[in-house]
């Protein structure tokens, strides 16, 4: 993914947080990986959703919240799609294919990435979504920065 995509970006409709997902998408390369932060319900799965259309998934895209991770193949490249939020210890995803996933031809998003934050690999691109209800319900400040050492989401 080109360095360009990281910056603050500012949404008001989940169309628009689907939309952005698509684009980065659209400049992704294989290997990315996409770390994403945020609160229950400010749209890291919308965001996900985006992704996988960009990618020219036609799947249904969901959280695997139980299941921890679902790939798609029916793109111009793989999408793993990880939801560790269930996961209690950074251990646990070698059981899952973590490694495999992350260091394949492939892009990765991991929903909940701050648990397991210690594994997030060097170039990881941080996508954190925030509300300011203020701003309205819909409003979301998406901002996105690229990892500079292993272990840290900035």
């Amino acid at each position: 993914m080109e360095k360009s995509i990281e910056g603050t970006y500012e949404v008001h409709s989940p169309e628009e947080t689907f939309e952005l997902g698509a684009d980065f998408a659209k400049k992704a390369l294989p290997g990315t990986v996409i770390a994403l932060i945020g609160d229950l319900g400010v749209g890291k799965t919308v965001f996900t959703k985006g992704i996988a259309k960009g990618l020219g998934i036609d799947e249904n895209v969901t959280s695997p919240t139980f299941t921890i991770l679902e790939s798609y193949f029916g793109g111009r490249m793989p999408m793993h799609h990880f939801d560790v939020y269930r996961i209690g210890d950074a251990c646990e995803m070698e059981e899952v294919g973590f490694d495999d996933c992350v260091y394949s031809d492939g892009l990765t998003v991991i929903e909940w990435a701050g648990i397991i934050e210690e594994i997030i690999p060097k170039g990881t691109f941080c996508v954190k979504i925030e509300k300011d209800l203020q701003k309205g319900n819909d409003y979301r400040k998406i901002t996105v920065t690229k990892t500079q050492k292993e272990g840290y989401l900035n």
